[in-house]
């Protein structure tokens, strides 16, 4: 499926600086053999055709392919940093950046090749890149359930956009045991369009309520877990950290190591400490 051009935000000129920055790295990117996908909010509105501000680009990759990049973008003139060994680098212009996503900030939603394999075709500022696919746009803004973030209402303007054209049993597949997840966003989605409830196919609702009804009638796991760590990496650190929960993002339930939590949790903007040396 072929997607129509799309330009940068409605804010920002074709020739401001960050909107050249943005050009040139697509255009190094496509003329190497390095794969990318666009993401992000220029995704959300080549699949929803809803426009809004925003001054940033995000890239999606894999994880083998950052040192790539990185080459690609030397050879460009720009520097490249690592931010979050687990999910996040940053490709830099003095104070404009890209980033350079591989996973989600909770380790669930790692880039692979089934990203590519179903990417859409699109433009952006005039350069012709491929999409991230509609199911993994879903699939990863899902569990974006921040105190001062919630990507719910983006959840249900894709599926309103694309939800009888969805790969379905694709996109049960990537929530896997998150399963919950996906059924709580078609719940509101229900909610939010009732007239568009039937565009949720009903086996796929009717396979999710038998999975929770089956659940209603077994014991709980006696393992004292806290998966709100994997919609939130603030909201529910009391739970981890004063009750003794164990943290959903950490083996042998999640993808995280000890490390990559405690250098999320330190970049939680309330919890940065000031440089001392600065006056007050």
């Amino acid at each position: 499926m072929s997607i129509s051009p799309l330009m940068s935000s409605s804010d920002q000129s074709s020739s401001s600086h960050a909107a050249v920055f943005y050009r040139r790295v697509l255009e190094a990117l496509r003329a190497s053999s390095v794969p990318f996908l666009v993401g992000g909010s220029h995704a959300f509105t080549c699949h929803t055709s809803i426009e809004r501000l925003t001054k940033d680009l995000d890239l999606f990759i894999r994880r083998k392919d950052y040192d790539d990049v990185g080459e690609v973008m030397r050879e460009a003139g720009y520097s490249t940093e690592m931010v979050f060994a687990h999910w996040l680098a940053k490709v830099h212009d003095d104070e404009v950046f890209i980033d350079l996503i591989f996973n989600s900030g909770n380790g669930v939603c790692e880039v692979d090749d089934a990203w590519f394999a179903h990417a859409t075709e699109g433009q952006v500022l005039g350069v012709p890149v491929l999409i991230s696919p509609v199911e993994e746009t879903i699939w990863s803004k899902a569990f974006i359930m921040e105190r001062e973030r919630y990507d719910g209402a983006d959840v249900a303007h894709l599926l309103q956009a694309h939800a009888n054209q969805l790969d379905w049993q694709r996109l049960l597949d990537r929530f896997g045991p998150h399963w919950r997840v996906l059924l709580s966003h078609l719940s509101l989605f229900g909610f939010v369009y009732p007239d568009h409830r039937s565009l949720v196919p009903g086996w796929v609702m009717e396979h999710l309520l038998e999975r929770l009804r089956g659940e209603a009638h077994m014991a709980p796991e006696p393992t004292h877990l806290c998966n709100g760590t994997l919609l939130s990496r603030e909201q529910y650190l009391d739970d981890t950290e004063q009750q003794g929960f164990q943290d959903g993002r950490l083996a042998p339930f999640g993808n995280l190591t000890p490390r990559d939590v405690t250098e999320w949790t330190r970049a939680i903007p309330r919890l940065q400490v000031p440089d001392q040396t600065d006056p007050p």
